[in-house]
């Protein structure tokens, strides 16, 4: 069962590593621009309204929100945030700083969740959760489980410990 396991988390991971490396940006660098000399009318204009945030910038407020603490190998802990209006992102505690997390479409049926920005992306399965970091393309935290998928996990082995006798 663990190597199964094991192998669907390989399948997903590639499947990210190759969903990142076909949205890399591929443009070639432009030349900078020399900036124009300002005139008299430029300096009247009104300034520029703030530029909107990228949906990866920004702490999110996460006080209306259902919490989930996963416990993962070599004792790694994180926390998510969930919010029953908004099912597209959802927020991320990860070593002491708070991420926020939009979903990605995937054909497998699993759960996964990224900020390009910060190069989190956390994929979730019925069995584990995987944490990784796609600059570096690597993981960050593996075999991932809430309290309520450890006591499940338990009850499945005691019942095929108990099936087996």
């Amino acid at each position: 069962m663990k190597q199964f396991l094991h192998l669907i988390s390989c399948i997903i991971l590639a499947t990210g590593m190759l969903h990142l490396s076909a949205h890399a940006d591929t443009t070639p660098a432009t030349k900078a621009k020399v900036p124009a000399k300002k005139t008299a009318k430029a300096a009247e204009k009104p300034a520029a309204a703030p530029v909107a945030l990228d949906d990866d910038d920004g702490e999110p407020d996460v006080q209306e929100s259902k919490t989930f603490e996963y416990k993962c190998e070599l004792g790694n802990v994180l926390t998510m945030y969930t919010n029953v209006d908004d099912d597209k992102h959802m927020a991320m505690r990860w070593k002491k700083r708070l991420y926020r997390l939009t979903r990605m479409e995937t054909t497998t049926g699993a759960h996964r969740f990224e900020n390009r920005k910060a190069g989190l992306l956390w994929i979730g399965i019925p069995a584990k959760g995987l944490l990784l970091d796609s600059h570096r393309g690597q993981q960050l935290a593996n075999e991932c489980k809430t309290t309520d998928q450890i006591i499940a996990e338990a009850e499945l082995k005691a019942e095929a410990a108990a099936h087996a006798k």
